[in-house]
């Protein structure tokens, strides 16, 4: 009864031990006017830098943090956004490079995951975010545990989406020529990678793997290879390929804050990734053993493919874990 409560009228949670008490606005349900949320597309100055973020859903609700990947943007998000915004406060940031945020010259401003990570931590903070749960995919894992590692009493719950914190996950042969520029950045390695960065790998990043193409907007690799043929953003992208390598010694500092503070996980994984494949799933359960793991039939975008799947598992999982 307590908790029937709590979902029709809102509810008080102390999400993990040092959380500080949320209120849960009630659900909404239906398709009236009213229940439609309103999303703002907003920029803000961080260290000099125009960050775009898009953001829904009330300002003291619970906050999900969800953080793209590689080589797209908050767009990735633009379908989930709306059903999870009744109940939680939902900041969907671009990273400098991406999106709609700035892009400054390589020259001004360093592409690493410690500096993006560093941006999206400033972002938060100007936000008043002191506690969110974060969704993270791709390049968003990386950034989002290195915040972790900076705040970790911010964490209430994490969703991961083929993003990778263990050595299994990066057995794939697409990691082999990133790997070798890892080693030696040679201009010849460098180059190596320009395929990275083209039409076609841009399309076969969401139609690989997907249990039906069909369902994949051509919108989503026409939109993302706009902006990857800016002016000088190969040479972005490629540095922060370059500089992918620089999250795998933190790897076991990311599975310690895994294992000391146990926040409530959800894992919802692609299996026929060819990026982040199948195997980098299991290895959080070692971790985090009490994590929920539902392994899709879909790729690496599977927002796309399995919206439908995904987005009742993910509403499920917020409102036991973060509104219970």
């Amino acid at each position: 009864m307590k908790h029937l409560l709590a979902v029709m009228l809102g509810c008080s949670v102390l999400a993990g031990p040092a959380a500080a008490q949320t209120t849960c606005p009630a659900a909404k349900s239906g398709i009236a006017a009213n229940a439609v949320p309103v999303i703002h597309y907003r920029s803000v100055k961080i260290d000099s830098v125009s960050v775009f973020y898009r953001e829904a859903g009330p300002a003291d609700a619970p906050v999900l943090l969800l953080l793209h990947g590689f080589p797209t943007s908050s767009h990735m998000f633009r379908n989930l956004i709306p059903l999870l915004a009744d109940r939680y406060r939902v900041i969907a940031p671009d990273y400098p490079g991406y999106g709609q945020s700035d892009a400054p010259d390589r020259t001004k401003f360093s592409y690493t995951f410690a500096s993006q990570a560093d941006i999206i931590d400033k972002l938060v903070t100007r936000l008043g975010a002191e506690r969110y749960a974060m969704y993270v995919m791709d390049y968003g894992a990386p950034i989002g545990y290195r915040l972790a590692l900076k705040h970790p009493e911010r964490v209430s719950g994490l969703i991961v989406q083929n993003g990778n914190a263990y050595d299994e996950g990066l057995q794939s042969p697409f990691w082999d020529p990133i790997k070798v520029y890892w080693r030696d950045h040679s201009q010849n390695n460098r180059d190596a990678l320009n395929g990275l960065v083209t039409l076609d790998i841009t399309k076969f990043q969401y139609t690989d793997g997907m249990s039906d193409v069909a369902r994949i907007s051509p919108d989503n690799w026409v939109q993302d290879q706009a902006l990857l043929d800016r002016p000088g953003n190969r040479d972005i992208q490629l540095d922060m390929l370059g500089d992918y390598g620089s999250n795998v010694p933190l790897y076991p500092q990311f599975q310690a804050f895994f294992r000391k503070y146990q926040p409530p996980t959800l894992i919802v994984w692609g299996k026929n990734d060819k990026i982040f494949p199948e195997a980098g799933a299991p290895p959080y359960l070692r971790d985090l053993p009490k994590a929920e793991m539902h392994i899709l039939d879909s790729g690496h975008f599977a927002l796309e493919d399995k919206l439908d799947v995904m987005a009742p598992l993910i509403r499920d999982f917020l409102d036991r874990k973060l509104c219970k």
